[in-house]
C-alpha cells in the first residue's frame, strides 16, 4: 500500500493537504499556518510541485497549457523531480530543525492524478516514489473531498486562469476523487477525510482540531 505512515525518523510533523480540484485546501492551510504560529510553532508552508527554484520551474512547464500533448508518462517523472529536489533541499532539513511542514499536495496526489486518473501503473509510481521522497511519509494527510463538479465549478468561479489540469474532462477529475477516497480507504490511520462541502469555518474547526493533537508532540519555538 503506498504512502502508510511509519516510525517518525524526524524531529518535525509532516502533514500534507490534497484533495481534487477546488476543494479548498490552499485556504485551510493558510489559515492553519497562523493558527500554529500564534500556538508557538515553527511552521514552513510550501507546495507541489514546487518549493525550490527547480521545482518551481517545472510547475510551470507542468501546469501552463502547451501546444505539445504531454504523456502521461512525462508529466509524471516531472513530478517525481521536482518532489525530489524539495524533499532533499527544503523538507527534510525542516523537519530536521523539528518544524511543522505543511505541504500543499505530495505524493497521495501522484498516485490519484496520475494513478488513477492517469491510469500509469501503480507499481511503477510507487517505486519511482519511493526514489524520489527516499521513502518519506507524511506523519499526517487532510483530504479534503467534495464531487468534482463542485470542484470545477469553484475553479471556474475564481478570477485566476485555468491551469492545463483545471481544462481536464469531468470524467478524469472524477477518477481523480475516486483515486483519493480508495488512497484513504487503505490508510485511514494517516489520511483523514474532511467534508470540504461545507463553509471555510467549518472545515477550519475540524482541520485546527484534528492538527493540534498532532501538533503537540512537536517542540515549540
Amino acid at each position: 500500500m503506498p504512502m502508510r505512515a511509519g516510525k517518525r525518523k524526524h524531529d518535525g510533523l509532516f502533514i500534507t493537504f490534497e484533495g481534487p480540484e477546488g476543494s479548498g485546501k490552499t485556504t485551510q492551510i493558510r489559515r492553519l499556518r497562523q493558527v500554529l504560529i500564534r500556538a508557538g510553532y515553527s511552521v514552513l508552508h510550501t507546495r507541489e510541485p514546487g518549493g525550490t527554484k527547480v521545482a518551481e520551474a517545472i510547475r510551470g512547464v507542468l501546469l501552463s497549457p502547451l501546444t505539445e500533448p504531454m504523456t502521461a508518462e512525462a508529466e509524471a517523472l516531472l513530478i517525481l523531480a521536482a518532489r525530489c529536489q524539495h524533499v532533499r533541499h527544503v523538507i527534510r532539513p525542516a523537519l530536521g530543525r523539528g518544524e511543522i511542514v505543511l505541504c500543499d499536495r505530495f505524493s497521495d496526489s501522484t498516485f490519484a492524478y496520475q494513478g488513477f486518473g492517469r491510469g500509469l501503473n501503480m507499481t511503477w509510481l510507487e517505486t519511482a516514489n519511493r526514489v524520489a521522497t527516499a521513502d518519506l511519509s507524511p506523519d499526517l494527510t487532510l483530504l479534503f473531498d467534495l464531487p468534482a463538479s463542485a470542484g470545477l465549478a469553484r475553479r471556474r468561479s475564481d478570477r485566476g486562469e485555468q491551469n492545463r489540469l483545471d481544462r481536464e474532462s469531468v470524467r478524469f477529475h472524477d477518477a481523480v476523487r475516486r483515486g483519493f477516497l480508495s488512497l484513504a480507504k487503505r490508510a485511514p490511520r494517516r489520511i483523514r477525510v474532511i467534508d470540504a462541502s461545507r463553509s471555510v469555518q467549518e472545515v477550519a474547526a475540524e482541520v485546527e482540531a484534528i492538527v493540534l493533537r498532532f501538533a503537540s508532540r512537536c517542540r515549540r519555538t
